[in-house]
């Protein structure tokens, strides 16, 4: 005895349809026509956009793109470039702060000026000049603000300016050499060998310097030069045992000394070699009587009689 195989639910409702479309498939009068539902397949199911459809991959959220990022460590030598750069920027700003406190800070306002190597200026009559700039900060002071202080002063050559923390400054005065004195009424002046006048004393020998005649007016005269450059030539030893100096000529400029012993020059021609010659004169044996007259115009020849 054979048993029929139970069907599975709903094949006989398939079968019934099954056999509606295919008696409907016929084209006897009144009829339907066919209804053909199109095949859909998987890649125009992509394509199709209906919310909510379980069957339908669901899209990515941005939050969860973000989420799912994944970090990696960030490489050793990129982190040690920005420290680098940090630190630097870092040593840089407190340098600049440092800077800036230094060249504003009242601590280091100048209070005390020193003053050193002047003999014709007084030490008053410089710091008293130097007095606007007492207040400033020393990194504010240059060199060109205390020239032009002590421009005024003829026997100033040249400065030289010293910071001396935290509120002082050392000023080093080169004077111009004086080499002869000129008198001007009851007062001698002292001149340097361009002829410019220097300082002025009211004693005649207070001053261990050649006399040039013919007052303040001998700097213009022709022979002036001359006279000047010899009197720059000679060693201060010399320099400073002479009593007079004058010209007739450019080539004939004579000395004397304090002693009346003369001297004669000439020309200004070869002083370098006229000086050393002199000196080996003056230092060496002297004759007996004393030599009234040292001829050194001729310096490979000099004579003394």
């Amino acid at each position: 005895m054979s048993r029929r195989k139970p069907k599975p639910p709903g094949a006989g409702a398939e079968a019934g349809a099954g056999s509606e479309l295919a008696a409907g498939s016929g084209t006897g009068s009144g009829a339907p026509a066919p209804v053909r539902v199109p095949r859909v397949t998987s890649s125009k199911v992509s394509m199709l956009k209906i919310p909510g459809d379980p069957w339908l991959p669901e899209e990515p959220d941005d939050d969860d793109t973000a989420n799912s990022v994944v970090a990696f460590p960030e490489p050793p030598r990129k982190r040690r470039r920005r420290n680098l750069i940090l630190g630097l920027t870092g040593v840089v700003l407190l340098m600049a702060g440092l800077l800036a406190y230094l060249i504003f800070s009242p601590a280091l306002a100048l209070r005390s000026v020193e003053v050193s190597g002047n003999t014709l200026v007084t030490t008053e009559e410089a710091t008293a000049a130097l007095d606007p700039l007492l207040g400033t900060p020393l990194p504010q002071i240059a060199d060109e603000d205390v020239e032009q202080l002590l421009e005024g002063f003829a026997p100033i050559e040249s400065v030289t300016v010293a910071a001396v923390p935290p509120s002082g400054l050392a000023i080093t005065i080169e004077e111009r050499i004086p080499v002869a004195i000129l008198q001007s009424s009851e007062r001698f002046i002292l001149i340097d060998a361009e002829g410019r006048q220097l300082a002025s004393v009211a004693d005649r020998n207070a001053v261990q310097l050649p006399l040039i005649d013919g007052g303040t007016d001998a700097v213009n005269s022709e022979v002036f030069s001359s006279i000047a450059e010899v009197l720059d030539a000679l060693p201060e030893s010399i320099l400073n045992q002479l009593n007079h100096a004058s010209a007739d000529s450019v080539d004939s400029v004579e000395l004397s000394l304090a002693n009346d012993q003369t001297i004669f020059w000439g020309s200004s021609d070869e002083n370098q070699a006229k000086a050393l010659v002199l000196e080996a004169l003056l230092s060496g044996p002297q004759t007996d009587p004393p030599a009234e007259v040292f001829d050194v115009s001729t310096p490979l020849s000099p004579v003394t009689r």
